[in-house]
């Protein structure tokens, strides 16, 4: 049974390891002639003022984040995917694995190219990996990368179907 992949999800944090993963994913997208959807997520930001009041988020902040993931997902887009590929940008408030895994619901998608290294040292320790938690909860399929990419190459892949 051939994969039928019509929709591929990427969440992009601007790291260089998710710029990787963008990369590949257009290569995938070509392959299967998928749309692909970029998801940023903004985690809100909260201040606790005194220890009284607890918690408090900070809308306007949460806002001006919002508009700029935007213009920088736009901006990525527009750099690194083909304009004979279709793409959207999406900018979501949460936690990232969360906002993730229910854009794959929302969406329909079909599968997710994650970079397995976004945040590293104490706030990996910390909050644990987005990817491994996209993994475990995912609707769909989930293809992880790590840096540097080794094994299969899909360009290799692309020139033997055009042969074919």
């Amino acid at each position: 049974m051939e994969p039928d992949i019509k929709k591929i999800l990427i969440p992009i944090d601007f790291s260089d390891y998710s710029k990787s993963a963008l990369k590949y994913a257009v290569n995938f997208s070509n392959f299967f002639k998928a749309e692909l959807i970029l998801i940023y997520v903004v985690e809100p930001v909260i201040y606790p003022p005194d220890f009284s009041m607890g918690q408090i988020a900070i809308p306007s902040m949460n806002t001006e984040w919002n508009t700029r993931a935007n213009e920088e997902l736009n901006k990525l887009a527009k750099t690194e995917i083909p304009p004979e590929i279709k793409v959207s940008v999406l900018v979501k408030t949460g936690k990232p694995f969360v906002e993730i895994i229910e854009t794959a619901q929302e969406e329909n998608v079909d599968l997710i190219i994650i970079a397995t290294h976004g945040h590293t040292g104490m706030e990996h320790i910390l909050f644990g990996s987005t990817a491994e938690k996209v993994v475990r909860k995912a609707p769909c399929p989930v293809l992880t990368l790590r840096e540097p990419v080794k094994g299969f190459s899909l360009k290799e892949a692309i020139k033997k179907e055009k042969k074919d």
